[in-house]
């Protein structure tokens, strides 16, 4: 099997060929701390924390760096709202952070650098592109020359002599070029600032990123991500300014995940559509929200719907369903396990581009099948399950017991057992005398109080969805 990527420099699937044999650096653009994360930034934490995984999975030795932005201009005004200084900010949302992703069982990476214990690397790197003239000092601020650097545009597509200034760039006279970019800010009154060559003042945006992922990857490195709308002008920049500097090639490829949307918009704090992960993770279980945003590639967008929420809740009860009915001879899941063939179908998929939803869909037939061969006691049930739990642990599943699983779904219920066990029995007794109507009316009743059925050859067992 071959693991193809889509980059988004080449816009081609390419062979995955890392620089050093049976290693992989990855860099993705974290967060921005001046508030709390939404579903559009846990489709990208699940999205590479799912490629890191089975990158790992598969036998590459990965080194993940993913960093905090901790001084912005976002960070300096929530602070003026919150009349608290812009270092409290930055770590209440840090904090707050690791709660959301270790409540969607979101690995931490390798390496989590903040922008404000990396000055001395920024100022460095700021002062190599002035040395080589690609930057210039206006009155403690430094630009960066878009003009001087032949390739840009390269990612995004776009060409300077057709952009529109004023569209994601700061209209500043001073500029050589309204889309020459800020290395540097010199400090304004009650801001954070730090002192430089130029002056105080404190780093740009863009700035940060590069001179973090060279100084824990490398000049050179294979895969940068983040979501679609960071391709310009942030990751644009980063490829300016890192190729600008060291002279050789900055990232080999480039992934982006699409957003996620509200009525065919993107979700966004801008726009005030947005759903938290806090108060997501409190109306649905956090791998029915795991399932639901790997439904789809990750390159494309995804309708955020309480629809597909409710029918990522019933397929992860499906897939407890299935551990519970084994778990007499479930094994712990051991990476060396022989591997059966629904791993290498699973894996099929996920080399085509990190196919999750595809995945996810063999993994489901498979399940299907198993439940099939199980009433008739044909399969290999430690090989079998090995591989489903091999999968799970890739896509982030099965982190509690099927007891405590669905215990827990009882401990919510509204109804008594005793009511549900009765409608069932009457159920049975109607489908054995025949009468269908009654049978679909109790099978409807339950089913509007979030009960479903799973008629099987030794009975018809009711879970709570």
């Amino acid at each position: 099997m071959t693991l193809r990527i889509y980059n988004s420099l080449t816009k081609t699937k390419e062979i995955f060929k890392p620089i050093q044999e049976g290693k992989v650096g990855i860099y993705v653009c974290g967060p921005t701390v001046y508030d709390s994360a939404h579903m559009g930034h846990a489709r990208s934490l699940v999205v590479f924390d799912v490629i890191v995984r089975f990158l790992r999975t598969i036998g590459f030795d990965v080194t993940y760096v993913r960093n905090f932005t901790d001084v912005d201009d976002k960070i300096i005004n929530r602070s003026k709202e919150l009349s608290i200084s812009s270092k409290e900010v930055s770590e209440k949302y840090i904090e707050e952070f690791y709660k959301d992703t270790e409540s969607l069982n979101i690995k931490r990476a390798d390496i989590e650098p903040k922008a404000t214990e990396h000055i001395v690397e920024i100022i460095n790197f700021v002062s190599k592109l002035i040395q080589k003239g690609y930057a210039y000092v206006i009155d403690g601020d430094v630009y960066y020359s878009v003009e001087l650097f032949k390739k840009y545009g390269s990612l995004s597509g776009r060409k300077l002599d057709d952009m529109e200034a004023g569209a994601r760039v700061d209209i500043d006279n001073r500029k050589r070029n309204p889309f020459d970019f800020a290395l540097w800010k010199s400090a304004k009154p009650d801001e954070p600032s730090w002192d430089s060559p130029w002056g105080k003042g404190r780093p740009g945006w863009h700035i940060e990123c590069s001179a973090m992922s060279v100084k824990y990857l490398g000049e050179s490195f294979d895969i940068h991500g983040g979501g679609k709308d960071l391709i310009f002008p942030h990751h644009e920049n980063e490829i300016a300014q890192s190729e600008a500097a060291n002279n050789k090639p900055f990232v080999t490829y480039w992934i982006h995940n699409g957003f996620v949307n509200i009525n065919s918009e993107k979700m966004s704090k801008s726009l005030g559509n947005f759903l938290t992960i806090k108060d997501a993770v409190k109306k649905y279980h956090p791998e029915a929200i795991r399932l639901f945003l790997l439904s789809s590639h990750y390159r494309s967008p995804i309708d955020f719907t309480e629809k597909g929420l409710e029918e990522a809740t019933v397929n992860l009860d499906r897939l407890y369903g299935f551990l519970e009915r084994v778990k007499n001879s479930l094994k712990t899941y051991n990476e060396k396990h022989e591997i059966g063939d629904i791993w290498n179908k699973f894996c099929l998929e996920m080399d085509d581009d990190f196919n999750t939803a595809r995945g996810i869909s063999a993994l489901f037939d498979a399940v299907r099948n198993l439940n099939r061969l199980m009433d008739q006691n044909t399969f290999n049930i430690d090989l079998e399950v090995s591989d489903i739990l091999k999968i799970g642990n890739v896509i982030g599943l099965f982190n509690e017991s099927p007891e405590s699983y669905f215990e827990k779904k009882r401990e919510k219920a509204t109804v008594s057992h005793e009511i549900i066990d009765k409608l069932v029995s009457e159920r049975n007794l109607a489908r054995k005398s025949k009468d269908w109507k009654k049978a679909d009316e109790i099978r409807k009743k339950l089913s509007d109080m979030n009960i479903v059925l799973e008629d099987r050859s030794n009975g018809t067992i009711w879970k709570f969805v």
